[in-house]
């Protein structure tokens, strides 16, 4: 009598397509988060239910309800037509904080990697001085030393992580400069620049916006932080750290709306873009494995 052999368990395969559903599923989550602050952004730029920095829009310290969908403040401002403003600017500031991260330390790690020698180890020993110092405070420090302003906030909320872009691209050019694909490039005649950046950068890039999304919930939760401080935003303007702060002496008397909601929008942003970075980052190490 033949004997059949076991079947191979499948397992393994059908525990890899839940995660990677699982992972998807996560991904377009973050996306529709964000794509709905985006959104909410834009409209923000034309249109709220009030002026946002209108007082006695209706009763001081309204609670939600009615006309007032986030209730209103000690000055009777509209809560939700100050969250809505603010969208653009914590959003505006997010993106440019890491857009220029990015760029920046993406660059000056691939130069570092590609060309190796004396830059590529003081380019890593300045990476270790940077990294020393505790990333809050030194904002801090330095915002009111350069005396505040949204452009102040905006470089050094993106000095802070360009270390980590900068050792994550030395890392994949240092790896990938010497491909079949580099070599080919040199051979027919390319530029050492011309490879390393129409070539060795494009195919490093993946790992960089994964860490790039994940960042950016740091960002935002960093600027929430500053505003709150009133470091760099001017105190009781559109933003979502600088609301917090306004109405936190409200959440002891019962008035919680007018800090609850801003940093409802910080979590849920930060979330988002958490999100959106887990499943690009998970999407890259499948990527290496197979």
């Amino acid at each position: 009598m033949t004997t059949l052999a076991p079947a191979a368990p499948a397992a393994p395969a059908a525990t890899a397509a839940t995660a990677g559903r699982r992972r998807s599923r996560s991904s377009v989550a973050g996306l529709v988060i964000l794509g709905l602050f985006v959104a909410a952004a834009l409209v923000s730029l034309v249109w709220t239910p009030y002026p946002p920095m209108r007082p006695a829009t209706g009763r001081f310290y309204s609670a939600p309800g009615g006309g007032h969908l986030f209730g209103t403040d000690a000055v009777g401002a509209d809560v939700f037509s100050r969250a809505l403003a603010a969208t653009r600017t914590d959003v505006g500031i997010t993106v440019a904080v890491v857009a220029l991260a990015l760029v920046v330390g993406t660059v000056w790690g691939a130069l570092a990697g590609y060309l190796g020698g004396a830059f590529d180890a003081v380019t890593m020993r300045l990476m270790q001085v940077m990294n020393s110092f505790p990333s809050i405070l030194l904002a801090m420090l330095v915002i009111a030393a350069l005396g505040g302003g949204l452009f102040d906030v905006v470089l050094i909320t993106a000095l802070i992580p360009m270390p980590e872009y900068t050792r994550l691209a030395r890392a994949e050019v240092s790896s990938k400069k010497n491909w079949q694909f580099t070599e080919a490039a040199r051979m027919i005649g390319r530029r050492p620049m011309g490879v390393l950046f129409r070539h060795v950068v494009p195919n490093s890039l993946r790992p960089l916006v994964a860490y790039a999304a994940i960042n950016a919930s740091w960002v935002i939760a960093t600027v929430g932080a500053l505003g709150f401080l009133g470091l760099g935003i001017e105190p009781g303007s559109a933003e979502w750290g600088s609301m917090i702060a306004g109405g936190q002496a409200g959440i002891v008397t019962g008035r919680w709306w007018i800090s609850f909601f801003p940093g409802l929008c910080i979590l849920l942003l930060a979330t988002a873009f958490h999100l959106l970075g887990d499943g690009l980052s998970d999407d890259d190490l499948d990527r290496r494995g197979h």
